[in-house]
């Protein structure tokens, strides 16, 4: 069950995620926004043209979570891509405010969690996802994609439990990706096992972070060679 006041510990975090990167988006021209991304083939745009989509699509598993009938989170992989197109193309000013209404939007209808017990586990991509953890997915989404935008702005200014909720939700990924056996360990002593954990690899919450996200192994030790990892 999300009780009231975890609920509130969650949006008030993810509330302060949010306003670092609406303020990085309205800070950056047009010409900035065309420019490229940390997400492959993506310009700035695009990214965020994404997290603005992803806020209107993540309130379709908070109803599931309430009301225990099976949402997808997108009808198709074709759907969402050209969702996030249409936003993408969108003038400067009408793509900052779809973004700063679906924010607004995901945490109005988040409260909906609140003693949910209708769905206390719903699906996310073939793989079981807590009812507890959409809001985390949430500002997963909203750190990492703050990264890709590739400004001043650096992951170490992130909260250090939004740092954890981005790692759960990669390690998650990776899971559902097969991706090859390893045990992570993180300097303030968080630890997963993927697979058969056969590769021991070490960093703080950032470096760990840069790595499963956009494959940055710059700040990671490993017992062996750094595989190549399933694209997130």
């Amino acid at each position: 069950m999300t009780t009231p006041a975890r609920l509130h510990s969650d949006l008030s975090r993810l509330g302060r995620e949010t306003d670092m990167f609406l303020a990085t988006v309205a800070s950056l021209s047009d010409h900035e926004m065309a420019g490229p991304s940390l997400c492959d083939g993506w310009s700035r745009a695009d990214v965020i043209a994404h997290v603005a989509a992803n806020g209107r699509a993540l309130v379709h598993l908070v109803e599931w979570a309430a009301t225990g009938k099976e949402r997808r989170l997108y009808v198709s992989p074709e759907a969402r891509a050209e969702a996030i197109a249409a936003l993408a193309a969108l003038p400067r000013e009408e793509l900052l405010a779809e973004l700063r209404s679906s924010a607004g939007h995901f945490a109005e209808q988040a409260m909906r969690l609140a003693g949910a017990l209708a769905a206390p586990e719903i699906g996310l991509n073939g793989s079981p996802l807590a009812a507890t953890s959409i809001v985390a997915l949430r500002i997963s989404e909203v750190v990492v994609h703050h990264h890709d935008l590739d400004t001043a702005w650096t992951i170490e200014e992130a909260d250090p439990d939004s740092l954890l909720d981005a790692l759960e939700a990669a390690v998650r990924s990776l899971c559902a990706k097969d991706a090859p056996g390893m045990t992570l360990v993180t300097e303030e002593r968080d630890q997963w096992i993927i697979g058969d954990g056969a590769l021991r690899v070490e960093s703080d919450r950032e470096g760990l972070l840069q790595w499963l996200a956009r494959g940055d192994a710059t700040h990671i030790e490993a017992e062996g060679p750094v595989p190549a990892l399933p694209r997130w």
